[in-house]
Parts: C-alpha cells; structure tokens; sequence
C-alpha cells in the first residue's frame, strides 16, 4: 500500500518519518461538575510502519489518545500530528476527510465494525462509495482486501453468519478500504478466545509487512507484549514506560519478556514516571527524594538515606 508522501502543516520540529506525534497533549472532561485530567501532557513519536501496542489499566487515557488520534475527539492543549497534519487546524469538513482517508479503525465489537444487513463484500465496499472511482475498481479492490485477510470465500455471507474471529478478520478489511495511513484497532481480541487472537495478531503483522500500514493497538492485554517490536505503557495519562524488542521477528513463547528491553521514558520537560513498585523497593514514599549523578549514572534516594 502507498502511503501518502504529500504532508501539508509539517513544523520543523516534528521529525520527517513520525505518523503519529503528540506533544504534551492535554485532555480534560468534566464529569459530575467536576474537571478530570485524562491526559497529562502526554508526549509519543510512533514512526511510520511501526507496528505498537498501547497497554494501560482501565482509565489509563488510552482510549482517549486512541480517540483523539482518531480525530474523534480534540485536545486541551498540547500538539498532535498524524501523518503531516495538525489536527487542531482542521476545520469540520477537514476533519471528516481526515476520518475517512487518513484512519482506519477496528472495534472490539463487531456491531460498530460491520452493517449487520450488507454481505460481506458489501461491507468492505462501503467506505469506498464516497470516494472517486468506478464501481468495477470498488469492488475489485473489496475483493482483493478479503483475499488479503482471508475471507474472499466468505464475501456472500452476512455477519451474522460468521465467528467472531472472521468478523474481526472482514472488519480489518474494512478498516483498509480507502488506503489509510494509520490502522487503530481497541481491544481488537478483547471478544475472542486465545487460539483466535492468536490468528488476528499473525493477521496484523502479516498486513504491517506486506503493506508497510502503520498499526497502533490499544488493549490492557499485557501478554500482547510478545506479539509486537515496541510496547508503550500508559499510566495516569502519560507515558511512563516501553518495551522494545532487542531483536527482529517475533516470539510466540509465553513469559518470554526478556526479548525486549524495558524502558521508564523520560517526557520533554524531562520528568521520569516512576512506578509504585519500584518506589516501594528504594524505600522512597515521599515526594521529595536525593538525585545525584555519578560515574555516568543517576541515583534516586529517600532523604533519610542520604549521607
């Protein structure tokens, strides 16, 4: 798949190869009278042709950063790019463009993916109708999508008729069909049994391969980890650690962590996210703390342990 080389509102700043750049993003919504933070000055890079996860616990700010690089919904503050656009410049009909050619999403529920009452082929042939182009090109392209996840013999059939794992499989195919830059898939496997993500993963690294789609998966599924080169985990808003895979291919063997080299990421304004767990280790559990660096290394102590 071509992706687009034309990049209208570029800053200098943002490097060249990033589809994906969020600067300090800020979201704040107001539930019950009161303001909730559900991203704190969030910073990320994703590079196109990566193929990430996002882990977070429930209320994490996962899905809002899912959502706001959707451009389903807008930030407080803060600077977010994809694919050479600054989304806050976008007017409304911008904006739907942008959903339309720019995004693709996979839902974890089949309803939101898929039009229960079109077949198949009818549903992968559905975003294409507002574009330009023939009818013959619709529905060559809908047909060659389903070869392409393996679902070419299933184009007559109606969603009804399938398993869940192959409506994941024709919602990918949907997802595809105006050649987007950004595939977002949230809780793609949250609704199927193990055996059957297991095949949806193999699908998305197949489709990252073959057509060099940069993929973002948002889940709280930590054992994902295995099945993707780069791992971002999110916390209270922010990115606090990643996981990068030290070499290439993927593993299928469970627990096996050690094919990845884990990271506590350092925003722009160069503050550390430190876990409970590791300040329940150093014994700090207070806000203030000891850092000195020596012989190229920075050392974090409680104050009562400073000589």
């Amino acid at each position: 798949m071509e992706q687009s080389k034309d990049r209208p509102g570029q800053e200098e700043d943002i490097p060249r190869d990033a589809v994906v750049y969020c600067d300090g993003l800020v979201k704040i919504f107001m539930s019950d009278g009161l303001k909730v933070m559900a991203l704190q000055g969030l910073d990320l890079e994703i590079k196109r042709g990566e193929m990430t996860a996002i882990i977070g616990k429930s209320g994490s700010g996962k899905s809002t950063l899912l959502n706001m690089i959707g451009g389903l919904e807008t930030p407080t503050a803060g600077r977010l790019f994809i694919d050479g656009q600054d989304l806050s410049a976008l007017k409304e009909k911008e904006m739907v463009t942008y959903r339309k050619n720019t995004v693709g999403f996979v839902w974890q529920k089949s309803t939101r993916n898929l039009f229960q009452y079109m077949t198949v082929l009818e549903n992968v042939e559905a975003p294409m109708l507002f574009a330009k182009g023939k009818e013959k090109k619709r529905r060559e392209r809908a047909r060659m999508l389903l070869d392409e996840v393996g679902m070419l013999s299933h184009a007559d059939k109606f969603p009804s008729q399938l398993s869940g794992g192959e409506q994941q499989r024709v919602a990918i195919a949907v997802a595809l069909a105006n050649e987007p830059s950004v595939l977002l898939a949230d809780e793609p496997t949250g609704a199927v049994d193990t055996k059957t993500s297991d095949k949806i993963f193999q699908l998305f690294r197949k489709l990252n391969a073959d057509l060099g789609i940069t993929i973002l998966i948002v889940t709280h599924d930590v054992s994902l980890a295995d099945k993707v080169n780069r791992v971002i985990m999110i916390s209270d808003g922010k990115i606090s650690k990643e996981k990068v895979r030290k070499t290439a291919g993927y593993t299928w063997n469970e627990g096996e962590d050690r094919s990845h080299e884990e990271y506590v990421v350092m925003d722009r304004a160069h503050r550390l996210q430190l876990s409970e767990d590791v300040l329940e280790k150093a014994g700090i559990d207070s806000n203030r703390v000891h850092i000195e660096a020596t012989d190229g290394k920075i050392i974090i102590t409680p104050p009562e342990t400073k000589d």
